[in-house]
């Protein structure tokens, strides 16, 4: 039988514990690490999920902010395109342009009188065939004699023309120059404008009115300012042509005519016929 020696098995069983106690130990520290471990996974993932979160929603912000400004933007460029003058370079819509003027038959003829209310009366010296940006056009070519001027009036225009008057409507506007004027209580102002639109119109009758209504005669003590002199005077020549065309006498003529029915110039017109007549003819006619 072999001896047992004490302190080797002493030895041995201390040993035994040192290593379980180490064992322990190092199992302890690892549950620990483990534990630690998986706590910061933990709360690495709460983090994580947490930051996404926030991401989500400035994202969502971000997104928000962000249509908004484009909202902005594009608003804003459609009020500038609605503003906005277009460049030569851009296309435009192409117009479609009318190549003849509206067809008529011509009213006038070469040579006729015709009155153009801005004017007065003129002749029809020709009739044109233009072209003027494309447009075919037919005119009338007026000649103003005492403007010493040339008119145009197109084919299609001509219900702006009037042919001369005729003798009844001398007759009646020489019966409107005899008749009293009627002189509204208005300022001057509008009476001259008044009177610009009646002469404008071309109308006879209406321009025998103003020749009524602004004449003077020959009463000296009236005054008549510039305005209405010049008004007077454009009137009462217009109609002193028309009525020399329409009757076929001499300007001088027609020109006693009208201030026979104005009473105008009556004093230098017995003048006239004063020296005219003998001295003896004129006692004899006193003394009847």
């Amino acid at each position: 039988m072999k001896k047992i020696n004490l302190i080797s098995t002493l030895k041995k069983t201390f040993k035994t514990k040192k290593t379980v106690d180490k064992k322990n130990n190092k199992s302890k520290i690892k549950i620990k690490k483990n534990k630690a471990a998986a706590k910061t996974k933990k709360t690495k993932s709460v983090t994580k999920s947490k930051k996404a979160k926030v991401q989500k929603k400035v994202l969502k912000s971000v997104g928000k902010q962000k249509i908004l400004k484009n909202e902005k933007k594009n608003a804003a460029e459609t009020n500038t395109n609605l503003l906005r003058i277009p460049k030569n370079n851009e296309q435009k819509p192409e117009i479609k342009k009318v190549k003849k003027q509206d067809t008529e038959k011509k009213e006038y003829k070469i040579k006729d009188y015709v009155v153009y209310p801005k004017h007065g009366v003129g002749q029809i010296t020709e009739f044109k065939k233009m072209n003027i940006g494309g447009i075919d056009i037919e005119a009338y070519i007026l000649k103003f004699e005492k403007d010493k001027a040339n008119g145009m009036v197109p084919v299609n225009k001509q219900s702006h023309l009037r042919p001369l008057a005729t003798i009844n409507q001398v007759n009646k506007c020489i019966s409107i120059l005899k008749s009293k004027p009627k002189i509204k209580r208005s300022m001057w102002s509008r009476r001259a404008q008044e009177y610009e639109a009646k002469i404008s119109s071309g109308k006879i009758y209406e321009l025998a009115e103003v020749v009524r209504d602004l004449n003077k005669g020959d009463d000296l003590m009236v005054d008549q300012s510039y305005s209405e002199r010049q008004l007077f005077e454009k009137a009462y020549e217009r109609i002193l042509s028309e009525f020399q065309i329409i009757l076929n006498i001499s300007l001088e003529d027609t020109q006693k005519k009208l201030d026979k029915a104005l009473k105008r110039n009556l004093e230098k017109q017995v003048q006239k016929v004063e020296n005219k007549i003998p001295e003896e003819d004129i006692q004899e006619v006193m003394s009847k």
